[in-house]
Formats: structure tokens, sequence, C-alpha cells
């Protein structure tokens, strides 16, 4: 059974730091390409950042760059990737959801997904 699973959301005060972490199983997901989406209520699930395969490349949204970190590991028994996120501000608040399939900043790029975990950044 395929599953994506988030874990690490929570409640921060702005300029707080916050890590997410995803765990992938249920097939071989150690050659797909992982990210990262949040979305607020009212509001487009907007793109935050991806990790290609390899680990090598990543890219982020504008509005993150420089305050998130995208990581992975590719362990025996699952995929697990990572968020860092520092220097959270309000406008960051959403719920964040990982994806996992092709290397792409959008959401139609990607066949599976978790749930997700809320992310609520206080002023």
């Amino acid at each position: 059974q395929v599953r994506l699973v988030e874990s690490g959301g929570g409640l921060v005060q702005a300029g707080g730091s916050l890590s997410l972490s995803c765990a992938a199983s249920g097939r071989t997901f150690s050659n797909y390409a992982m990210a990262w989406f949040r979305q607020d209520p009212g509001k487009e699930r907007e793109f935050v950042a991806r990790i290609d395969w390899t680990g090598n490349n990543t890219a982020y949204a504008d509005s993150v760059k420089g305050r998130f970190t995208i990581s992975r590991d590719n362990a025996k028994d699952a995929v697990y990737h990572y968020l860092h996120m520092s220097s959270l501000k309000p406008e960051d608040t959403a719920v964040y959801r990982c994806a996992a399939g092709t290397y792409s900043a959008d959401a139609s790029g990607y066949k599976y997904w978790g749930p997700g975990t809320q992310v609520t950044v206080s002023a």
C-alpha cells in the first residue's frame, strides 16, 4: 500500500523554525522526485520546494528561497524527505503536503500525495 505521511507541523512564532518530514513507502520511491506544496483556505495551492531523485538538484519558490531547505534520505524501507523552514512568517501559514512524482513545480506532475500537516505562524 502506497503511503506518504507528513509530520512535524505545528504552531510557531514569526521568526522561528520548524522542520517537516515525509515518509513515502509502499513502492520504490527512490527514483521519484519529491516535493512540498502548501495551501491556505481560500488560496491556490502553491509550490514550495522540490528535490530530484538523486538529491543533487533542488528548486524553491521565490517566496521561500533562502529560508527553506529540502533534503531527502533514500532509505531501504522508505524514502524520507524533509523541509527545514526558518525565519518563518505569518504568510507561511498553510497546510503543507508532500508529493512524489516527476521533477516539476506543477502539482500535476506528482502522482502520490500525503494528507498534509498544518503549519501556523503567529505574528
